[in-house]
């Protein structure tokens, strides 16, 4: 049994259906990458996850039970986290945050895990009491990556973690990813940015709300598909 299974997952916007019969599986403790362009479905898929988009048919089941129809807070307290682009909240302190990440934990846990966060993220540590507005784009991106990690999920849906970086941060980014998420949680990263399939165990090339490609690292690497589409062979 996967951690997460989906199984022929329809999704849209009001009328509009923009992913087709998904089917896709994250084992516990695995990074997978789902790849795709700009509109390919990416973005819908984690938002249809985490229960933000209605489920239109098809199955996703968490720990091998069916959540499809379970409110966003139900899914979270399962253990299932998402990191949208913007990832934090700009006019929170980066306390303020990282307590907002930690909602449904005692303060005394909040407090343990923000001490052991701010060991990996010194940076953040030194500007604790500041606005998250102050902080730099791969700060944020820290930030965001520590608001979700202090409740230890299972399931971490991060959404386009190189969206407004530059590829110096971009590297930053896929080491602290290395780094912090551990083998108690599970990644499931939408990016276009090829930098990350190396963090990657297996992954997923989407495009037009359809899997195309899917496969282990290597066998992206070496697909047609991925190598015309991201390294222009």
């Amino acid at each position: 049994m996967a951690l997460l299974e989906l199984r022929g997952v329809q999704s849209g916007y009001g009328a509009m259906q923009t992913l087709w019969g998904i089917d896709l599986d994250v084992e516990f403790g695995e990074t997978v990458l789902l790849l795709g362009a700009n509109s390919a479905g990416k973005t819908t898929l984690l938002r249809t996850i985490i229960g933000l988009l209605p489920c239109w048919s098809g199955t996703i089941r968490f720990e091998g039970e069916q959540i499809e129809r379970l409110s966003p807070d139900q899914r979270i307290r399962r253990g299932i986290a998402f990191m949208s682009e913007q990832g934090v909240f700009a006019t929170l302190t980066i306390e303020e945050n990282l307590r907002l990440g930690g909602y449904f934990l005692s303060a005394s846990e909040v407090r343990r895990r923000s001490r052991h966060l701010f060991e990996l993220f010194p940076d953040l540590a030194k500007k604790r009491r500041d606005l998250a507005a102050s902080l730099s784009g791969g700060q944020r991106k820290m930030l965001g990556i520590a608001k979700v990690l202090i409740s230890h999920p299972k399931l971490f849906l991060m959404d386009e973690p190189s969206s407004g970086l530059a590829p110096v941060f971009v590297k930053q980014v896929v080491q602290v990813l290395r780094e912090a998420v551990g083998t108690q949680t599970a990644l499931l990263l939408a990016e276009q940015n090829v930098a990350f399939l190396p963090l990657a165990q297996r992954g997923y090339l989407i495009d037009g709300g359809r899997v195309r490609v899917s496969g282990t690292r290597a066998q992206l690497e070496a697909s047609d598909a991925v190598r015309e589409a991201y390294f222009g062979l």
